[in-house]
């Protein structure tokens, strides 16, 4: 497809639809095949070394004795933490299980097969069990402009928690996870709404009182800045303050002004 728009002559001066678009569509781009081509080899060479980046990482942010706090699953945050363990870190992971998914439960049997220390927990303890910890890492759908995080549903509750126990949070994400949004609709951003069927099974839909009950089910929270301590990423670790300025770097301002 890209071969078949940079060779087509669409690009040409065409006197009939000068007023319909703008003037730089018909400039002539003679390398835009071959640009098109270094990017893309750009990112696949970026995406190709990411984890190892991240995970070079490791032994700054995860110490011996430590007790780490994550949430659900996120391959990510399993190969960090694998990493540190790999180089002989010995510390304590509490996996919040991540209902209605659990999606904890298969990362803490990961954790568990490489030799960490694991415990599972129901996502209700998270308050009580917060107190212990010494830090939480989190996993990352999305970086937004601000240096707020979109993280999967229920991460909103850790990072309230680490903040009211004073417990650093954490979280790790590739750089091609920095998006040009702001959080322009609070808890909305950048969220899906799914069938609640795994929060509420529909037979008991025929409750007089469950029937007036509405039942959202999101897949994910919107974290903001003041509750991130520090981003790990593939080019190092930045505060959310400076979150911008990566911004600048990697996004045209075309693509967010």
């Amino acid at each position: 497809a890209i071969n078949n728009v940079a060779s087509s002559n669409s690009f040409g001066y065409d006197p009939a639809t000068t007023q319909i678009y703008p003037p730089h569509y018909y400039m002539q781009w003679d390398k835009l095949r071959e640009n098109v081509m270094e990017a893309i080899e750009e990112v696949r060479g970026e995406l190709k070394d990411l984890h190892k980046n991240i995970n070079d990482q490791a032994t700054q942010h995860i110490h011996n004795g430590e007790i780490i706090l994550t949430y659900a699953f996120s391959s990510t945050v399993e190969w960090f933490l694998k990493t540190a363990a790999a180089k002989k870190r010995k510390f304590q992971v509490i996996v919040c299980e991540g209902a209605p998914h659990f999606g904890g439960h298969a990362m803490a049997k990961s954790l568990a097969e490489a030799g960490i220390d694991t415990t599972v927990i129901h996502d209700a303890a998270i308050f009580a069990i917060m107190a212990r910890v010494n830090k939480v890492l989190l996993p990352a759908h999305a970086v937004l402009a601000n240096g707020g995080l979109v993280a999967p549903s229920g991460c909103n509750i850790v990072a309230l928690a680490a903040k009211q126990n004073s417990v650093p949070v954490v979280a790790v994400a590739g750089m091609f996870k920095l998006c040009p949004l702001y959080p322009h609709e609070g808890q909305d951003t950048l969220n899906d709404l799914i069938s609640p069927s795994s929060v509420v099974d529909y037979s008991l839909m025929g409750d007089p009182v469950l029937s007036e009950v509405e039942f959202v089910n999101p897949v994910h929270d919107y974290i903001t800045p003041q509750l991130i301590d520090l981003y790990v990423t593939n080019i190092g670790g930045f505060q959310p303050s400076y979150i911008y300025r990566l911004l600048a770097e990697y996004y045209h301002s075309d693509d967010w002004d």
